[in-house]
C-alpha cells in the first residue's frame, strides 16, 4: 500500500508537468522554437522521474531536439555532441572530483566513524539529547572528511540508530538526526555539489568552499540547538543517558595507581613521580599520561606565541624606487621590448654618438638621464659610468628596506586568546581520569580527521593550493589514515578505486549530457524565452530570489541535486546579472536549498539509505516524519543567509579581497 501511494504521487506529479507543458503550447498565439525547448525540458524531467538514467536522458533528448533544430542535419548534430563532450572533458575543475571521492572512500573504510561516535557520545554525555547531538557532530565531521552522503547515512544508520533506539529515543528524532546530519556533506566542503556548481556557473570553487564554511557550521549548529531544546522540553523523546552508560573503562595501571572515574588526574599523576607513591606503576606510563594531559596546554602556548608574532610583526615600508621607470615603459611613455630594452627610434637606424663631447659625465644628482636627442638606446647604453654614481644608480632605490614600528596586538586577538584560555582552564579544572580517557579516545579518532580536514580545506581556502592539488593531498591523507589504523588492504583499495571510478564516471557523463542539453535548449531559444518571461514580470531582486528558491525547493521533491544543478542552473545563472545577484551568493543559497533533495519525498535518497539498514519495525513513513522538522530548519537557514549575506560572503571577501 505504501508503494502504491508513492507511485500515485509520482504519476500525478508527472501528469501535472505534462499538462502544464501542453497547456503552454495550446495557450500561446504562436508556437516558437523556445516553446519546443520548454517541451524538451518537461519531457526530460518526466523521463528522469520514470527512472531513466539522467546522463543518457539528457544526451538523448538533447541530440533528438538538436537534430530537429538543425532541420534534420545529422552532421551538425554530431559536431555539437563532440564539441560539448570535448569541452567538458577539458574542464580542469573536474579533476578534483575523483580525488576527493577516493579520499572519502578510504576514510570511510578506515573504520574511524565508530570510534568517533563513541568518543563524542561520551564527551557530550551530560547534554540533553546527547546521543542525537553526538550523531549530528559525527555526521558533520565525517561528511566533511568524505563528502559522500550515502556512506555517512548508511554507516550512522548501522551504528547510531540501534544505540539511540536502545536508549529510548523516538524513531522520528533518531531518523531525522541521522538523515539531516548525513546530508551536511552536500554543503560543507569538500562538497562535490560545490565543484559541480562552480564548473556549471563559472564560479571559483575556492571561493565557494570559503563561502560555504560558515553556512555549513550554522546549519549544523541549528540542528544541534533544535535537538537540545526538544530533549529539554520532551525528555520522553530523548531520555538522558543512564549513569552506567557514561562510564569509561580505565587502564589497569591507572586503576593500580588508585585512579577512579571522578578522581582528579593531575595531582595523582604528578605525585606518583616521586617514587613511593607510584604503586609499582612504571615511570614511562606516568610520563606518557602527563604528556597527554598537558598536550592541550602545549598547543595553546604554541598558538599564542605563533599568532602573537604574526599580528605584531612590523610592516615593511616601501618607499619605491627613485629614478627608475616601470618595466615595459620608458620615461617618455614609450614601450620597451620583452627584455626591457627600448625600441630604436622610428626615424632611422642606429645614430652616431654626438661628435662634440665623446663620453659625457653623468649628472651630479646620480639619477640616470635620458640619452641626448639623436642618440640611440644602444649608443646610450655604451656610455661608461663612473664608479660611484653609476653604482648608486644601478642599486635598487638608493634607500634600504625599512620596517615600521612593532605593532601592538589587536583587541580581537586578545579576546580570542582570553576565550581559549578560559576553555583550557575549564578543561583542566574538570580533568578526571574518566575525562582523560575520553580525551585520549578523541585524540585517536577526532583529531586525525580534524588534521586531514584542516590540511585539505585550509590549503584551499588560504590559497596555498588549488582544489585539485588539495584533493591529491587529501587522497594521500586517506591512505595514511588507513595505514595508521591498519585497514589498508588490497580489498579496501580495490573497492575504493571501483566506487571512485563509478561515481566519477557518473558525474562526468552528467556534465556531458548537461552540455548537450544546454546547447540544444539555447539553440531552440528556450533560454531566451525564459529570460523574456521572467523579465516581463518586472520582479525585484527579492522576488526573483524567492521565486528561484521556491522552484528549486519544489524540484528537490522528484529530482536529485545532480539533476537540478546540471539541468536548471544553466537556465538560472544567465538571469543573475539582470537582477544584480552575485553568482557566489546564489550558489550558497542553492547549496542550502538542495539538501531538501535528499530529505524530501518521494525521492529522499537519505531516507532510503537509512531504511535499508534500519530494523524492520522502523517504517519509511516514520523516517519521513522525522525529516520534516529538519527541512524546516533548512528553510530557516536559507532565510538567515539571505537576511545576513555576510555569513557566507565575509570569509571570501577577507581572503580574496585583492
Amino acid at each position: 500500500m505504501k508503494i502504491r501511494k508513492e507511485l500515485w504521487f509520482g504519476f500525478i506529479l508527472m501528469a501535472v508537468i505534462v499538462l502544464a507543458a501542453l497547456t503552454m503550447l495550446v495557450s500561446v498565439e504562436r508556437i516558437e522554437r523556445g516553446h519546443v525547448g520548454l517541451l524538451m525540458l518537461s519531457l526530460v524531467v518526466v523521463a528522469i522521474m520514470l527512472g531513466f538514467p539522467t546522463a543518457f536522458t539528457l544526451m538523448g533528448m538533447g541530440m533528438i531536439f538538436t537534430w530537429l533544430a538543425y532541420d534534420r542535419n545529422t552532421t551538425h548534430t554530431l559536431d555539437l555532441m563532440v564539441q560539448a563532450a570535448f569541452k567538458t572533458m577539458g574542464n580542469d575543475v573536474l579533476i578534483s572530483i575523483p580525488l576527493f571521492v577516493f579520499m572519502g572512500y578510504l576514510v570511510e573504510r578506515a573504520n574511524l566513524i565508530e570510534k568517533l561516535f563513541r568518543s563524542l557520545h561520551l564527551a557530550m554525555a551530560r547534554l540533553p539529547g546527547a546521543l542525537a547531538v553526538a550523531t549530528l557532530v559525527t555526521c558533520a565531521v565525517f561528511a566533511t572528511a568524505t563528502g559522500i552522503v550515502g556512506a555517512v547515512v548508511t554507516l550512522m544508520g548501522l551504528l547510531a540508530l540501534p544505540a539511540m533506539l536502545r536508549a529510548g529515543y523516538s524513531v522520528q528524532l533518531s531518523a531525522g538526526a541521522i538523515t539531516a546530519g548525513g546530508c551536511l556533506g552536500i554543503l560543507i566542503p569538500p562538497s562535490v555539489l560545490l565543484i559541480v556548481y562552480g564548473a556549471t556557473a563559472g564560479v571559483s570553487v575556492v571561493q565557494l568552499y570559503a563561502g560555504a564554511f560558515f553556512p555549513g557550521l550554522m546549519l549544523a549548529g541549528l540542528y544541534i540547538i533544535y535537538v537540545i531544546i526538544l530533549a529539554k522540553l520532551k525528555p520522553s523523546m530523548a531520555p538522558p543517558l543512564a549513569p552506567q552508560d557514561r562510564i569509561v573503562p580505565l587502564p589497569p595501571l591507572t586503576v593500580k595507581l588508585g585512579g577512579s572515574q571522578e578522581r582528579y588526574a593531575i595531582p595523582m599523576l604528578v605525585g606518583a613521580l616521586k617514587g613511593r607513591n607510584n604503586q609499582g606503576v612504571p615511570t614511562g606510563f606516568l610520563l606518557r599520561q602527563l604528556f597527554v594531559v598537558f598536550l592541550p596546554l602545549l598547543l595553546f602556548v604554541f598558538f599564542v606565541l605563533f599568532s602573537y608574532r604574526s599580528v605584531t610583526e612590523p610592516l615593511v615600508i616601501d618607499h619605491g624606487v627613485e629614478g627608475l621607470t616601470r618595466m615595459g615603459e620608458t620615461s617618455q611613455g614609450g614601450a620597451t621590448g620583452p627584455d626591457g630594452l627600448a625600441e630604436p627610434p622610428a626615424s632611422g637606424g642606429l645614430a652616431e654618438p654626438p661628435s662634440g663631447g665623446g663620453l659625457a659625465e653623468p649628472p651630479s644628482s646620480g639619477a640616470l638621464s635620458e640619452p641626448a636627442a639623436g642618440t640611440s638606446a644602444p649608443a646610450a647604453a655604451a656610455v661608461a659610468e663612473p664608479p660611484d654614481t653609476a653604482v648608486a644608480a644601478a642599486e635598487p632605490a638608493a634607500r634600504p628596506t625599512e620596517f615600521g614600528e612593532a605593532r601592538s596586538a589587536p583587541k580581537g586577538w586578545w579576546i580570542t586568546v582570553a576565550i581559549f584560555a578560559v576553555l583550557v582552564a575549564i578543561y583542566y579544572s574538570l580533568l578526571s581520569f574518566g575525562r582523560l580517557e575520553i580525551f585520549k579516545m578523541l585524540l585517536t579518532s577526532f583529531f586525525p580527521l580534524l588534521i586531514l580536514i584542516l590540511a585539505v580545506l585550509g590549503s584551499i581556502v588560504m590559497g596555498l593550493s588549488t582544489p585539485t592539488e588539495a584533493a591529491a593531498v587529501g587522497a594521500l591523507g586517506g591512505f595514511l589514515l588507513a595505514i595508521a589504523y591498519r585497514q589498508l588492504t588490497f580489498q579496501v583499495v580495490k573497492e575504493s578505486v571501483f566506487l571512485t571510478a563509478k561515481t566519477s564516471a557518473m558525474v562526468c557523463w552528467l556534465f556531458v549530457g548537461s552540455a548537450i542539453f544546454s546547447a540544444a535548449f539555447a539553440l531552440l531559444g528556450g533560454q531566451e524565452l525564459v529570460e523574456r518571461w521572467v523579465l516581463s514580470m518586472n520582479l525585484t531582486q527579492v522576488q526573483f530570489l524567492l521565486l528561484s528558491q521556491v522552484i528549486i525547493f519544489i524540484l528537490g521533491w522528484p529530482l536529485e541535486w545532480t539533476e537540478i544543478i546540471v539541468i536548471f542552473m544553466p537556465i538560472f545563472v544567465p538571469l543573475l546579472p539582470k537582477f544584480g545577484v552575485d553568482p557566489l551568493f546564489f550558489g550558497l543559497l542553492v547549496a542550502l536549498n538542495l539538501q531538501t533533495a535528499f530529505l524530501s519525498p518521494p525521492v529522499a535518497m537519505a531516507a532510503f539509505y537509512l531504511k535499508g539498514v534500519s530494523p524492520p519495525h522502523v517504517t519509511l513513513n516514520q523516517i519521513f516524519m522525522g525529516m520534516i522538522p529538519f527541512m524546516g530548519i533548512q528553510v530557516l537557514a536559507i532565510f538567515l543567509l539571505y537576511m545576513w549575506p555576510q555569513i557566507g560572503l565575509w570569509l571570501p571577501s577577507v581572503l580574496y579581497s585583492n
